[in-house]
């Protein structure tokens, strides 16, 4: 099998990149430790670019099998809280000083995003977020964020509670403690690198925000010192094996790496990424079957319905035809369904024709036998409105005169069909 070959029937994983600027121009790009590991677990990892307008585009990423949203900016808090947490002016430039990378807000990012977070909680498809992505994930699921960690958990800590969550001098090599819930994923991956009874490990930490208040259907994984909620899962949706992993974690284990060797800082930090691999599998084997059987029983219903429509088009084109009249108002569109349909060119069977036939489909161009009753309407309507200005004397006169005519009309086809029985019998 070519290389070719196999990409095509790995399962394929939506990564939306981050942008930034390059020699004055915008830049995307997403961080390699991501697509290694999704790589290196048999998966494709397809980036979606942050571009204005592919929020309108994300049915062209079909087939999704697997939604992985890492890093990014800060999310608009007009998207979870519309008080702003009750900031002062002076502590919002305090913050965008000090966080300028991050609270620098890009709502196409987090249309982009929140849409795929919601589209994976209705399809089921499997999702991971890191740090922002799992922001992203509760905010989606109806959460909160602490838009500032240290202005609105730290400063109501004890000295031996606070957690320093974003070092800038110390920016990969900084670690804090965080306690692991027991019987979660995260307590199985990390299980056999948990000393004694403490349940504690070590995290890297990048982020100046954090869930504040987490969405019901999710379930704490872990908690950093000062409280902060560092990892969340969806019991309910969570089963590799069946294709099922909706989890958010906000440190990043794909980084916990000693800078020296690469190695990382414990065996469990790449379970969560082969874990989600595996589900990402599991579902795109899932999809790929269901989509093999064929939905016979929806399609039936939904070509009866369009039949049913059309049938009832060419009745009542037939009952006008048969009628030699009738207004079209009120009907004209249930005419025009029928109208559409006989005027798509579509070769037809004889069982087919004569099926049309029987429905009373003896006029191929609907549309001009529409236009036609409509003329006699309107030649109706102009009729009536110089009739009605006519004098009594004028009308008589024109009484006489069709009743003359049909006189002449009738003598006319009497000696018409006397002549038709006389030449049959002569032939006889």
């Amino acid at each position: 099998m070519g290389s070719s070959d196999l990409s095509m029937i790995l399962p394929r994983v939506l990564i939306v990149s981050r942008r930034t600027v390059r020699k004055n121009k915008f830049v995307d790009f997403v961080g390699e430790y991501h697509l290694d590991l999704i790589v290196s677990y048999g998966a494709v990892p397809v980036i979606v670019p942050r571009v204005t307008g592919v929020h309108m585009l994300l049915e062209s990423f079909e087939p999704i099998h697997g939604v992985l949203l890492c890093e990014g900016e800060d999310i608009d808090p007009s998207l979870y809280d519309a008080e702003l947490s009750g900031f002062a002016p002076e502590e919002l430039e305090e913050i965008r000083a000090l966080h300028a990378s991050d609270t620098a807000i890009d709502k196409e990012k987090d249309t982009i995003e929140l849409r795929l977070a919601k589209l994976c909680l209705e399809r089921n498809i499997p999702y991971l977020g890191i740090c922002r992505g799992s922001q992203v994930l509760n905010v989606a699921c109806g959460g909160t964020l602490y838009q500032d960690i240290e202005k609105e958990i730290s400063k109501n800590c004890s000295l031996g509670q606070r957690v320093v969550h974003m070092n800038y001098e110390n920016y990969d090599g900084h670690r804090h403690l965080v306690k692991v819930v027991e019987g979660t994923p995260l307590h199985q991956w990390f299980r056999d690198s948990l000393e004694g009874n403490k349940m504690e490990i070590m995290v890297n930490s990048y982020h100046h925000q954090g869930v504040k208040k987490l969405a019901q259907r999710f379930v704490p994984m872990a908690f950093a010192s000062d409280g902060l909620i560092e990892g969340f899962y969806d019991p309910d949706a969570y089963n590799p094996q069946e294709g099922k992993f909706i989890m958010g974690l906000q440190f990043h284990p794909e980084r916990m790496r000693n800078q020296d060797s690469d190695n990382f800082d414990y065996p469990g930090c790449k379970s969560a990424y082969q874990e989600f691999v595996k589900a990402v599998i599991a579902y795109e084997k899932k999809l790929s079957c269901s989509a093999s059987i064929p939905k016979s029983v929806k399609l039936d219903q939904e070509i009866e319905k369009k039949r049913k429509v059309i049938v009832r088009s060419f009745s009542i084109a037939r009952n006008m035809y048969s009628s030699g009249g009738g207004k079209v108002s009120g009907q004209e569109s249930e005419l025009q369904v029928g109208a559409e349909f006989l005027e798509a060119n579509t070769a037809l069977s004889l069982q087919q024709e004569n099926r049309l036939k029987q429905m009373g489909a003896t006029v191929r161009n609907a549309s001009t036998y529409i236009e036609r009753l409509k003329m006699n309407e309107e030649r109706e309507r102009v009729a009536r409105n110089i009739i009605g200005k006519m004098s009594v004397g004028q009308l008589s006169d024109l009484i006489s005169f069709y009743h003359m005519m049909g006189q002449i009309c009738s003598e006319a086809l009497e000696k018409k069909l006397h002549d038709l029985v006389v030449s049959e019998d002569i032939s006889h």
